[in-house]
């Protein structure tokens, strides 16, 4: 029979305190295998579906962006900024036919110390080219203060893209442009209308009128289409077509009707060339009015009296008939309340 060893309890004196497994923590501040508060947020692994959820929505965010980029830019809401030379400035027909040398220095002065304020319009018309349709002033200022300091930050203009439908859009936006910033002389708007529909942009002068002068008074059309004959006569021959004030205007437009005079005036004119200033020409058309004018205001049965330039007065059987240049609707709506009154 096997002997059984006997086991023996351990002096306590010789007794060895058991100790755990060593463990490396990695944080050597901290007792071992104990994680600071602070940390446990950070070290704590992330439930997959957070990560999807926010890269969702970080992706969802940058398509809204992009989304709306592209709405802004196909909606002509966005300000881009392009090469002066990238612009024709010949792309539509101007309605202004000069430019004050006084305000194109407050303009010049006004962009070289803040900048370009208000964006110009344009269109796009092939690869990196675009038609201007309204801030033709601004692009010429820029244009000049760069050829005069050769700075980069002017050879650049800050732009609207539009896509107008068709023409006659782009041609409305040019003359609103100019009709709230700076007023055209009557000249300038006539020839506008007369220039459009001999571009076939319209069909005809009445369409014209209506169309790009839409927000003005009927009297004011009535006064744009009085100057239409002194553009179509006098248009080729006149050095200072702007100057022209409305009753000059419309004393010329009265007389044209007579190619006798018309052809007398384009004459005249031409024979006045050279470098003549708007004082010398008023001067010459004054004078060709007067020529011949110095008849009783009693004129042949057709004509009738002239009460005023551009308004004749015939006396018929049958009643009493305003004729001319000068009967604008504005007239007429006086002498209906007028009558109305008495």
């Amino acid at each position: 029979m096997a002997k059984r060893k006997r086991l023996t309890l351990p002096d306590e004196g010789n007794t060895v305190p058991a100790r755990a497994p060593e463990t490396k923590g990695m944080f050597t501040d901290a007792p071992t295998g104990v994680v600071p508060p602070s940390q446990r947020s950070r070290l704590a692994p992330k439930a997959p579906i957070a990560d999807m959820a926010g890269a969702a929505a970080a992706s969802a965010a940058l398509e809204e962006v992009s989304a709306e980029l592209s709405a802004a830019r196909a909606e002509g809401r966005l300000v881009q900024n392009l090469r002066t030379t990238q612009i024709d400035t010949g792309h539509l027909m101007r309605d202004r036919v000069v430019i004050d040398g006084e305000d194109m220095k407050t303009l010049m002065a006004s962009i070289r110390a803040r900048g370009q304020q208000t964006p110009i319009e344009v269109l796009e018309v092939g690869p990196d080219r675009y038609g201007l349709i309204s801030g033709w002033r601004r692009l010429a200022a820029l244009a000049r203060l760069y050829e005069e300091t050769g700075d980069a930050t002017f050879a650049y203009v800050h732009a609207l893209v539009r896509q107008p439908a068709a023409a006659q859009d782009a041609y409305v936006a040019m003359v609103e442009e100019n009709e709230i910033r700076v007023g055209l002389s009557y000249y300038e708007r006539a020839q506008i209308v007369a220039r459009t529909v001999q571009a076939g942009v319209y069909n005809s002068h009445k369409i014209a009128l209506q169309t790009l002068f839409s927000s003005a008074s009927r009297a004011k059309r009535s006064k744009i289409k009085s100057f239409l004959p002194v553009v179509e006569e006098l248009g080729t021959v006149l050095h200072h077509p702007a100057a022209i004030g409305e009753r000059l205007g419309l004393e010329l437009s009265q007389r044209l009707g007579d190619t006798g005079f018309a052809r007398k005036a384009r004459k005249a004119l031409e024979d006045n060339g050279g470098r003549r200033s708007a004082e010398d020409e008023h001067q010459t058309l004054s004078s060709l009015l007067k020529t011949g004018s110095k008849k009783s205001k009693k004129t042949d049965s057709h004509a009738g009296e002239e009460l005023a330039p551009g308004i004749h007065l015939l006396r018929q059987k049958s009643g009493l008939t305003l004729t001319g240049p000068g009967v604008t609707d504005d007239l007429v709506e006086r002498l209906r309340g007028f009558i109305s009154k008495t």
